[in-house]
């Protein structure tokens, strides 16, 4: 089988999984350098998606560095098949958490003002 771009094992998938990692942990420096996040649940929510993401890529790094270092072919399609499913998994994680903080940004930057009373 041919690996693809990207695919575990290669040098690209390694690439990808080192910057996964490095943007999910800018994320995590972003939100918790910032004041107040733990106030709302979502940032909370976005801090553990990411943390899992940082985690799942970081975990992923280092097998691509022994797959790498050993010549060892990690195309097999059970090995495939669960880095397809923890991929989609942190994705949607992702995807939830970043959607979800961004409604509140909009709660809070444009709706925060209908509540209060008019003079």
């Amino acid at each position: 089988m041919k690996p693809w771009f990207g695919s575990p094992g290669v040098t690209s998938g390694l690439m990808l999984r080192i910057l996964q990692c490095l943007f999910a942990s800018a994320s995590i420096a972003t939100m918790a350098f910032s004041t107040g996040f733990s106030t709302a649940t979502s940032f909370c929510f976005l801090i553990s998606a990411m943390g899992l993401q940082v985690l799942w890529s970081f975990g992923l790094a280092c097998l691509d560095i022994h797959a790498l270092r050993v010549k060892k072919d990690l195309q097999t399609p059970i090995l495939l098949s669960l880095v397809v499913v923890g991929d989609w998994v942190t994705a949607l994680l992702a995807l939830a958490a970043a959607s979800s903080s961004a409604g509140v940004m909009v709660l809070y930057a444009r709706d925060a003002d209908i509540c209060k009373k008019r003079k």
